[in-house]
Formats: structure tokens, C-alpha cells, sequence
């Protein structure tokens, strides 16, 4: 585990981590250890990573930037048996807050739809790997909110979850975010400040209200652009096979 240039850096517990379990699919309801969203997993105690292993985790697939994994590189579960898939959404992070200074709900959801334009074909590499991994796939960002949304959408959209479902699943990390900004302070302090920002003002920029909004601004120009919302995802080479695979993973005990 290397921790380069963020001395502040406190490994704890995640605090926003769930398991998409329980949440109903076509077919039945998504059984549990299938995949589990969450908040930075580089910066997990050793205890965490040893509960996490013991309970079925095999995979992690990390959708950070370069840069945000070059502060805090994958912490201890990258001394476990862990496959470990990195899966950038976003090459420069950086960049996308330049250019989106004033941060909306409104706006978050327009930047999800981009990601979708822009990072099909990485959200398919991510859903390969959660079809074909043998156990518990986990995936993450930093807050385990934007990137991790999104690709929790796209994976309930494939199995057949309703649009009510998946924005009810994202908006649950609205409680969290206090908990969240605390947690990754240690990372997205130095990150924002090697990017030039001020942190205060990054963290004074987030929108308040309910988060809802953007889920929804997403599922919404997904079905009004293609008719089916994964039709993204198909043109940048999911198969069938591997939906097929997803949906009987999810429903096998």
C-alpha cells in the first residue's frame, strides 16, 4: 500500500457501501454478493479488508481517475487475493470540473448522460467483469455517488430493474455525503489543490436538495434518445451473452 503525498490520509470504515441485493430484477429480486456499490475502497482498514474478503469479495473494479488513484493507491486489499480491475470513467477529473463550474442537480445529471456517451465501452468492460467474476464483485469511485451511480444504473437497467428502483438505490447516498466528504478529505483535498482548486470552494459547490433529480435526468434522455436505455451500452459491444449471464447470476442463490 502506498499513501503518495497525502499525509492526512485515515483509513476507516466505508460509508457508503451497500449491496444491490433485494432490489427487484426481471425474474425475481437481485440476490445478495452479486455487487456491491461503495465509497473509495483504497482507503479501508485491514480489518475491513478481511471482513470483506471472508464474506465472498473476489473482484474490485475502481472507476477513479489516474490521478486520484495515484494518492492513495488501492490501500490494503491490494495485499489480498483480489482481482483488482481498474476502470477509469473519467480520464481528468480535473478537466470535468472545469468544465462544469457551478454544480446542479441538473447539471450532475447531464455530465451522467455524457459519461454514458463518452464511457460506454469502459462500462461494458465493467459489467464483463461483474458477469464473468466467480464471486462478489465490488465497485467504487471516491464518494461512490457519480461514477459508481451510473454504473449501478447501467447494471440494474440490464437486469430489468424499474427506473423508480435504481433512483431510490442512488439517492440513498444522499444521507451519507457529510459522512462521504469527511472520509475522502484526505484524498480529494490533495487532488483538488495538485488541480488547482480551492477545496472550500469545491466542497461549497455541491448542490443541495434532493439528488434524485440527476438519476433521473440520466434514465429519462436514455429512454427519450435510444427507446432502450441500453442501447449505449449494446453499441459499444455488450452481448447478449453476457446479459444473459448477468441476469442468471442474479437470480441464482
Amino acid at each position: 500500500m502506498t499513501l503518495i503525498d497525502a499525509p492526512l490520509i485515515t483509513l476507516s470504515a466505508p460509508v457508503n457501501l451497500r449491496d444491490l441485493g433485494g432490489i427487484a430484477v426481471d425474474g425475481g429480486v437481485l440476490r445478495e454478493r452479486l455487487a456491491i456499490r461503495t465509497d473509495d475502497l483504497a482507503l479501508v482498514t485491514e480489518e475491513v479488508a478481511d471482513e470483506l474478503v471472508a464474506a465472498g469479495l473476489t473482484a474490485i473494479i475502481d472507476l477513479r481517475s489516474n490521478a486520484e488513484v495515484g494518492i492513495s493507491g488501492r490501500g490494503p486489499l491490494g495485499t489480498r487475493a483480489v482481482a483488482y480491475h481498474h476502470i477509469a470513467l473519467m480520464a481528468d477529473v480535473g478537466e470535468s470540473m472545469r468544465e462544469q463550474p457551478m454544480f446542479t442537480h441538473e447539471s450532475m445529471g447531464a455530465s451522467y448522460v455524457a459519461m454514458v456517451d463518452t464511457a460506454a465501452p469502459q462500462l461494458v468492460t465493467a459489467l464483463n467483469v461483474i458477469a464473468y467474476s466467480p464471486g462478489t464483485t465490488a465497485f467504487h469511485c471516491a464518494a461512490g455517488r457519480d461514477r459508481t451511480g451510473v454504473l449501478a444504473a447501467m447494471l440494474l437497467l440490464v437486469l430489468g430493474a424499474s427506473d423508480d428502483d435504481i433512483v431510490i438505490d442512488y439517492a440513498l447516498t444522499d444521507a451519507n455525503m457529510p459522512a462521504i466528504m469527511q472520509r475522502t478529505s484526505g484524498v480529494m483535498g490533495p487532488l483538488w489543490a495538485k488541480l488547482g482548486f480551492d477545496e472550500e470552494r469545491m466542497r461549497s459547490a455541491l448542490p443541495a436538495g434532493e439528488m434524485a433529480v440527476s438519476m433521473r435526468i440520466l434514465l429519462a434522455t436514455l429512454r427519450e434518445r435510444h427507446g432502450d436505455p441500453i442501447a449505449p451500452l449494446r453499441a459499444a459491444g455488450l452481448s447478449d451473452d453476457t446479459i444473459a449471464r448477468l441476469r442468471a447470476r442474479a437470480l441464482d442463490a
